[in-house]
């Protein structure tokens, strides 16, 4: 009976701490860091996959686990929200701040294994998001403005863990995860307005779901297709893309502007959670098809 007892409690801990660290937005920041791996890698390194996934993946659970704690009090406000461990009190301030602590050190050391370089965007990102995106999104909506500097670290940061530079190649993979964010996270702000508004946060630009917002949603959207076509014209140095590659970026980006163009016309919640899941579709997807491209390329 003990032995059951124990193993559910297990339990309960390992998922606790993957909502601490919220998996499932780990996991996907570190498929974008591995998809700039194999960007930028003449040849792959199964080491440098698994210091990058296993670092990356640290990275990120500790900038989520010191945003709870910072936000504790008014994740209590909103639904979704409310059942998180530490407003839920299934972890303690103390405890979640040590595995913060730790998850850092681990992803740091793990990270400057590969190289220097990658380990201080890793840190820079984790600074950016804990001590300036966090505190600023109830006080402005610059906060997603901010907050987009570390999220569009973890795409490039593959391609500076493969190469140890940080280039054009690299800038502009911050560029494709830079403007995406806009478009993803207001669709988002728009989606969840009322549960955001309950905990006092400021998502959207305007700061309301009016024609204002749904503009600036659909002209970042045009941003974010233009950007990511910008490999094909050979500018980009060794980021290449092909025109075949490019014309399926360019259907895939369409049909996220063709969300985003509803949300103008329709300004419904609907609308906005449709055109946040295609924009989750199209950062994977596109990483997908850079990094089959590049393949394919090499190949024939």
């Amino acid at each position: 009976m003990s032995t059951d007892l124990a193993i559910v409690k297990d339990s309960n801990f390992f998922s606790d701490l993957k909502e601490l660290t919220k998996m499932r937005l780990a996991i996907s920041v570190v498929f974008s860091s591995i998809a700039g791996y194999f960007l930028g890698a003449e040849n792959l390194s199964l080491l440098t996959i698994f210091l990058l996934a296993v670092g990356g993946y640290a990275m990120v659970g500790a900038s989520n686990a010191y945003n709870q704690i910072i936000e504790r009090d008014l994740d209590k406000k909103m639904k979704r929200t409310q059942n998180r461990p530490i407003p839920a009190g299934r972890f303690s301030v103390n405890q979640s701040f040590l595995i913060a602590s730790l998850l850092t050190l681990l992803g740091i050391g793990l990270l400057f294994v590969i190289n220097p370089k990658t380990a201080l965007f890793g840190a820079v990102s984790i600074f950016i998001y804990v001590s300036l995106y966090t505190p600023l999104k109830t006080k402005t909506p610059l906060s997603v403005f901010v907050g987009a500097f570390p999220g569009a670290i973890p795409f490039m940061l593959g391609w500076v863990a493969a190469t140890g530079e940080f280039s054009i190649e690299a800038g502009t993979l911050f560029m494709i995860q830079f403007f995406w964010q806009f478009p993803h996270f207001w669709a988002l702000g728009w989606w969840l307005y009322n549960d955001y508004k309950k905990g006092g946060f400021f998502m959207l630009p305007t700061g309301k779901r009016d024609s204002s917002t749904a503009l600036q949603i659909v002209l970042y959207t045009v941003w974010t297709l233009l950007v990511s076509l910008l490999p094909v014209t050979g500018f980009t140095g060794d980021l290449q893309l092909s025109y075949l590659g490019g014309g399926i970026v360019l259907i895939l980006g369409l049909v996220m502007l063709y969300h985003a163009i509803q949300l103008y016309k329709q300004r419904s919640e609907k609308a906005a959670k449709k055109l946040m899941l295609a924009s989750v579709s199209y950062i994977t997807l596109i990483q997908i098809v850079y990094v089959a491209d590049k393949f394919i390329r090499a190949w024939v």
